[in-house]
């Protein structure tokens, strides 16, 4: 009993670990794709933000404010897509798919202009991350320590789920952005400023994306690699279609992602399976999940398309 007990609590931190990255560039990108943007870009987001976050870390020892500083790098690369898709109308899929590989590249080049030519930031220390709850006051390896012993973000990313949601639902924004990725035109003969929406909206799942990268950096691990964030902006985005566009389906959907991320975890600590097949886990779920609930998620009537304001 001791022992399920233990490994229950093992597997409760490392869903707590790894579910908040995810979680918070979902909850960016449920801003953007009900706005009618689809913005694929999550991942090169997710990694100028980690990349940002390991690096103001180190030259502010404070790990609020790396984190902080991460989401406005994430929010600079949400206005290049807002710029190009809103005010350019470019293609979306496109202009994502641009800073995914914009991000990821910048990073590195900066990486590496800035630490001798190497693609790894320094290793942190404990104090420049972002702090932990109840640090010292449970046993260590006991199921209290386990669960409870975490990084206080990961908790607030919970409590950020329901402030989208509430934003959501019961919010005059939120009526409107949901109007915004379903009728613009309509929303514009109301007087709604629909490029205002979509602006605000696009910027904001650059900053939450830019905040999920940083956790990585911050939290998980204390360094920037290139292969840091590994697609989680992609799983991320499965997560959002999974959880129907909406604040509250994505954090449950989340949290399978990131259960299944702790059974990957646990598992590989057993040496009886490959480690490149448990490594699979979480990506075979996403692909599962994209199969069998894409098409029952109602996608708004406008996403992705190009809306021009009339003059």
């Amino acid at each position: 009993m001791d022992v399920l007990i233990k490994n229950l609590g093992l597997l409760i931190n490392a869903t707590l670990i790894a579910t908040p990255p995810l979680l918070l560039a979902a909850l960016g990108s449920c801003f953007s794709e009900r706005s009618g943007v689809v913005n694929i870009g999550i991942e090169g987001m997710m990694t100028i933000g980690a990349f940002t976050g390991a690096v103001m870390g180190l030259v502010l020892g404070n790990g609020w404010a790396a984190f902080f500083c991460a989401g406005l790098a994430g929010a600079a690369f949400g206005v290049i897509h807002a710029v190009a898709c809103i005010s350019f109308h470019a293609d979306q899929t496109i202009a994502g798919t641009a800073i995914n590989f914009f991000g990821p590249g910048l990073a590195v080049f900066l990486c590496k202009a800035m630490f001798d030519n190497s693609s790894d930031t320094p290793a942190m220390d404990p104090s420049c991350k972002l702090p932990k709850l109840f640090e010292g006051v449970f046993p260590v390896g006991s199921f209290w320590n386990n669960v409870l012993n975490v990084y206080s973000a990961a908790y607030l990313v919970f409590i950020l789920a329901f402030v989208c949601w509430f934003v959501f639902y019961k919010t005059k924004f939120g009526a409107h952005l949901r109007a915004v990725g379903e009728h613009p035109e309509a929303c514009e003969s109301l007087g709604i400023d629909v490029y205002k929406v979509r602006y605000i909206c696009v910027i904001l799942s650059g900053f939450l994306a830019g905040l999920g990268g940083a956790f990585v950096t911050l939290a998980t691990i204390n360094q920037f690699r290139p292969s840091v964030i590994v697609g989680q902006g992609f799983i991320a985005i499965a997560a959002v279609i999974f959880g129907k566009f909406s604040p509250g389906g994505a954090m449950k959907a989340c949290l399978l992602f990131g259960l299944c991320n702790g059974i990957k975890t646990l598992a590989a600590q057993s040496n009886t399976v490959s480690p490149n097949l448990i490594s699979m886990i979480p990506y075979i779920v996403t692909i599962l999940a994209l199969v069998l609930f894409v098409g029952k998620a109602h996608t708004p009537a406008a996403n992705g398309k190009i809306f021009v304001k009339s003059k």
